[in-house]
């Protein structure tokens, strides 16, 4: 009985191993990425506009980077919006940190305080767009601090702060009037030409498409993850079929499953790249090319906040982003 036991156990696993790779790799280092996109995607249904995800702006006086969220631009209102995916009850201390308390797992967790980052990355934003050729309006571009988990509790402290967005405040969000988030942003536009406003965000949505930002994966099972795509890893011919997949010459990437092979079984995927293309936005649509390996080839990719590569295997990528 043992014996049969083992027997198909191992079974299981060589099954496994060379028809089921799909799910294999769709590993738990999607942190706090695909919450920020499952917001961002929320917000753009439900006040149209345009989210921009993983910015990395300049900062000149820490001479690095700083990682901003997402930003919203819609007309006539801009908005620099931080997610914060808390569980537990939140409070905030004496030296204006964030504590998070979690019942279950009797643990306490200490934050940096997210409004001020936030209104730090605003003031990051208006410098960085006033250098590019854009100065936003005073009271146009403000913070917010978005607590999307239904797990998160917070205080009146930090309930009654106007920068925070609560788990039951971002449940009970509801389109509003084409004016803009009359609850959120107040109308710094009154009485401005509406041709010279239309001319500025036209500028802000191309600065801010221009922008530094993370490179980015979407994963089997809506899923994403921002950080860093270092290389690939496999077999000699798959790495000679995706030579030509660079960053300074590629900026996306769409993952196919291709045909079944006979013999060993494994399962090949067709990679389609698409040219990096550094003219305007709005031109041409970018011509694909095509490179077919190994759906067992590996793409190493170091997610943000983490130290470490993450090998992902392409079986279980539905796309790939390469920031310039």
């Amino acid at each position: 009985m043992w014996i049969e036991i083992l027997c198909g156990l191992v079974f299981f696993r060589i099954f496994r191993r060379f028809f089921c790779e799909d799910d294999e790799d769709v590993l738990q280092i999607t942190g706090d990425s695909s919450v920020i996109f499952h917001v961002a995607n929320r917000i753009e249904k439900l006040y149209g506009g345009k989210v921009y995800v993983g910015l990395r702006i300049p900062d000149t006086d820490s001479s690095s980077r700083q990682s901003i969220d997402m930003v919203l631009v819609t007309k006539g209102a801009a908005m620099v919006i931080a997610v914060r995916n808390f569980s537990g009850l939140i409070d905030i201390d004496n030296d204006g940190s964030w504590i998070c308390s979690s019942e279950k797992r009797h643990k306490t967790e200490r934050h940096s305080d997210p409004v001020l980052e936030t209104k730090r990355q605003v003031a990051i934003l208006e410098s960085y767009l006033e250098q590019r050729g854009v100065t936003l309006p005073e009271g146009c571009l403000i913070g917010k601090v978005v607590l999307p988990n239904p797990k998160c509790r917070t205080t009146h402290a930090i309930s009654f702060l106007p920068e925070v967005i609560s788990f039951d405040e971002w449940t009970q969000l509801k389109p509003e009037s084409k004016i803009g988030f009359s609850s959120w942003i107040k109308d710094a536009f009154r009485g401005g030409k509406s041709e010279t406003l239309d001319g500025m965000f036209q500028k802000l949505h191309f600065i801010l498409n221009t922008a530094p930002m993370w490179d980015r994966l979407e994963l089997k099972g809506d899923k994403y993850v921002l950080g860093e795509f270092s290389d690939f890893k496999g077999k000699h011919e798959d790495m000679q079929a995706l030579r030509n997949v660079k960053r300074s010459k590629v900026s996306r990437l769409i993952i196919q499953r291709s045909t079944m092979f006979s013999g060993l079984g494994r399962s090949k995927v067709q990679v389609l790249y698409a040219p990096r293309d550094f003219r305007i936005e709005g031109m041409s649509a970018p011509e694909w090319n095509e490179a077919t390996v190994k759906s067992s080839t590996e793409v190493q990719f170091q997610p943000i906040g983490s130290k470490k590569t993450e090998k992902i295997k392409l079986s279980s990528i539905v796309s790939m982003s390469l920031s310039a």
